[in-house]
């Protein structure tokens, strides 16, 4: 195995081992597979992951969570991802996107409410920002919520929306104020079996057993207190988190970083070609040895991004840069690894899997371009 742990604490290399053997039990290469040609959501292991205490990892002790440091979060991530992407994908969704604008922005009540039994595995969740015609200029967005008696109706339509058909609750953009541009975005949580709610899942390149979807609002009533953080304050607050999403996002790709790479080390190692293993051919170690730079580029970025955080530095930057370079790499690594395997490697199985699910690592979350913007920014450009 390519998964070196220099850096981690003792702690760390835990989490990474028990989190990886858990998965190795409830999720193993042939589940995966059939999962994946299933577009199936992973229900199992996340149970599993539920039932565990890893649910907890993020949130506030006080609802039962177990309010982890951001290395330790990243660690997580990298080792769920190592395993299979899409078990990532609905932690993340639910976890990390929507649940922590609750804990950052619910009263006490909406905690209550909420925090507990997502930890435990009752209650999924998923983000729905996005819409058809933006996607980086959330201010752009049309959905409308318009106040009604004590309640709001919502009125719209959403798009790419991870693991919208298996969430119990969205966290929803919507424009409060019409014509406010940033200053008229509010936050709301959606109960998607409220009535006018239309959920329908899309056919994606990658990431079949977390697939987007498509939201439709149609006059949905929501009740006032599932009004996040006040009224056309839905800007700032959808800004508090990004440095944690994109540290994890490069987490996760480091995870699939390293998982690519023992796969095509395991088949190389193998494979003959002119009485020679390919491996002792330099063409082929070169690629090998291009792989686990890109590899530990992206992990000591997202490490060091996650320990400033740690250590209560506004980290903007480094953690741009983490997810700009580890999802970036991610893609090149595993165009490297079909390469090596050749038609192996083209042909349906974890290779030409891992090969799909990781482009979309430069678009979501922040795309490598919006990234770029922001470093720039902070390079005072």
């Amino acid at each position: 195995m390519t998964y070196k742990t220099y850096g981690f604490t003792e702690q760390q290399v835990m989490v990474r081992d028990s989190v990886l053997k858990l998965l190795a039990d409830v999720l193993p290469p042939q589940t995966i597979e059939e999962l994946e040609a299933q577009d199936a959501y992973p229900m199992e292991a996340y149970q599993a992951l539920a039932k565990a205490g890893w649910l907890a990892l993020p949130f506030e002790e006080a609802f039962g969570g177990a309010d982890a440091s951001h290395k330790d979060l990243a660690a997580f991530i990298e080792a769920t991802a190592f395993h299979h992407p899409g078990v990532t994908s609905a932690f993340m969704t639910t976890c990390i996107y929507a649940a922590m604008y609750i804990q950052y922005h619910g009263d006490m009540g909406l905690k209550e409410e909420f925090l507990p039994p997502i930890i435990a595995g009752q209650r999924r969740m998923a983000v729905a920002y996005t819409e058809p015609h933006c996607g980086s200029d959330a201010a752009g967005i049309r959905t409308r919520a318009v106040r009604d008696g004590g309640d709001y109706r919502i009125s719209g339509q959403k798009v790419y929306i991870t693991n919208a058909h298996q969430a119990d609750y969205l966290v929803v953009t919507a424009k409060t104020l019409p014509d406010g541009g940033h200053r008229g975005i509010s936050l709301f949580i959606v109960d998607t079996r409220s009535p006018g709610v239309t959920i329908r899942p899309m056919n994606a390149m990658g990431r079949r057993t977390s697939l987007p979807n498509e939201v439709f609002f149609d006059d949905v009533r929501v009740p006032e207190r599932y009004l996040l953080g006040g009224e056309n304050q839905g800007w700032k607050k959808l800004m508090r988190g990004l440095n944690l999403e994109r540290v994890l996002l490069g987490a996760a790709s480091c995870g699939q970083c390293l998982k690519i790479i023992d796969i095509a080390r395991d088949w190389a190692k193998e494979r003959q070609a002119f009485g020679r293993t390919i491996t002792e051919y330099q063409a082929i170690a070169h690629k090998f040895a291009e792989m686990q730079m890109m590899t530990e580029t992206a992990r000591l970025h997202t490490y060091q991004a996650a320990q400033m955080l740690d250590e209560g530095i506004d980290a903007v930057l480094e953690a741009s840069m983490a997810k700009v370079i580890a999802t970036e790499n991610n893609f090149k690594v595993a165009d490297l690894g079909v390469q090596i395997m050749g038609g192996a490697g083209y042909m349906e199985g974890p290779m030409s899997r891992l090969f799909r699910d990781a482009r979309v690592g430069p678009i979501g979350g922040g795309s490598s371009e919006i990234m770029r913007n922001v470093i720039a920014r902070l390079m005072g450009l």
